[in-house]
């Protein structure tokens, strides 16, 4: 029998959460407005849909170079295109109480997506809006880069070696260890393992979150 990989054993002062694919899923809704939008450029769909996540849109659609097409004007269309498709978005199994055991003002959501999207994801997932909601727009550098989280961590006032992430990309789990942060890895929407050491969970369903008598934030596998 495999053992439980296990969880990091110390405290911490706040938990930051990626949005898509760790806390939600929205990969079927994102995958209709990307497949449409790569078809009409002439690109092979399949190939192409496995490279948008854990991205900001623009660097994406950048990253293609692509002739005669604006990166800028491109990634608006589609996060309209997203804002106005939520179907089949929900919430990660246990996400939703986890998340609600957590004191106010002590977790964030750090995406890569844009403002505008990610509160309408959140609300079509069921998932309340955190106090501290840190978008694409909010940083010059997005994911691999730390600065996401390292603003998310400043917004909390709290030390960035003190915050724990939950995570499910690889640009994501680089960007928070750049950070200087610990990172759990949500692998419910893998469809291949990552190449990563970081501990993985499937889910939150067998997790909890408690408060110690210090008012720290501890992660633990439930009984």
């Amino acid at each position: 029998m495999t053992a439980t990989p296990a969880l990091p054993q110390r405290d911490f002062s706040a938990f930051l959460f990626d949005m898509d694919g760790t806390i939600l899923t929205s990969i079927k809704a994102a995958e209709r407005v990307w497949g449409d939008w790569a078809a009409s450029h002439g690109l092979d769909v399949a190939a192409f849909l496995p490279t948008i996540h854990g991205k900001r849109t623009e660097e994406t659609i950048r990253a293609l170079e692509l002739p005669g097409v604006d990166p800028v004007a491109e990634a608006a269309r589609i996060t309209l295109a997203e804002i106005e498709d939520v179907a089949g978005i929900e919430a990660i199994e246990g996400a939703a109480a986890f998340i609600a055991s957590l004191p106010a003002g002590r977790w964030a959501i750090v995406t890569s997506a844009p403002r505008a999207l990610a509160e309408a994801r959140i609300a079509a997932a069921g998932l309340p809006l955190p106090a501290v909601l840190v978008a694409a727009e909010d940083v010059e550098r997005g994911k691999p880069a730390p600065d996401p989280f390292l603003l998310g961590a400043r917004k909390l006032g709290v030390k960035p070696e003190d915050c724990l992430v939950f995570e499910d990309t690889l640009a994501g789990l680089r960007s928070a260890f750049a950070a200087g942060m610990d990172s759990i890895v949500v692998t419910v929407t893998h469809t291949h393992p990552l190449d990563t050491d970081v501990v993985a969970v499937l889910d939150y369903a067998d997790l909890r979150a408690v408060t110690t008598a210090d008012g720290l934030l501890r992660v633990q596998r439930r009984p």
